[in-house]
């Protein structure tokens, strides 16, 4: 098992209830391949640097995870297509 961080930018719009549902269902994922999720950070709305999808803001939300390296195949196949996350980036931890 390993150490990783998930960073993914939501949509700003969405209300907090919404965005509650949507770490249940990734929380979920992780845990239905063995892993765990160790703790997760809620950032809240920042600024990005650049447009997403019109948008100038995103809700950003850091987790920290510990799984199996081939794992993170199938989670970001599923961030993929959750179509409320703008952007996700999945990086190994010390």
């Amino acid at each position: 098992m390993r150490n990783y961080e998930l960073l993914i930018v939501v949509q700003p719009d969405l209300d907090e209830t919404a965005s509650a549902e949507i770490i249940t269902k990734i929380t979920g994922w992780v845990t239905e391949v063995g892993g765990v999720v160790v703790k997760t950070d809620d950032w809240g709305k920042r600024r990005m640097a650049y447009q997403i999808r019109k948008q100038r803001e995103g809700h950003y939300v850091l987790m920290q995870l510990t799984m199996e390296p081939a794992a993170t195949t199938e989670l970001e196949r599923n961030l993929r297509f959750l179509e409320t996350v703008m952007r996700h980036m999945i990086t190994l931890a010390d």
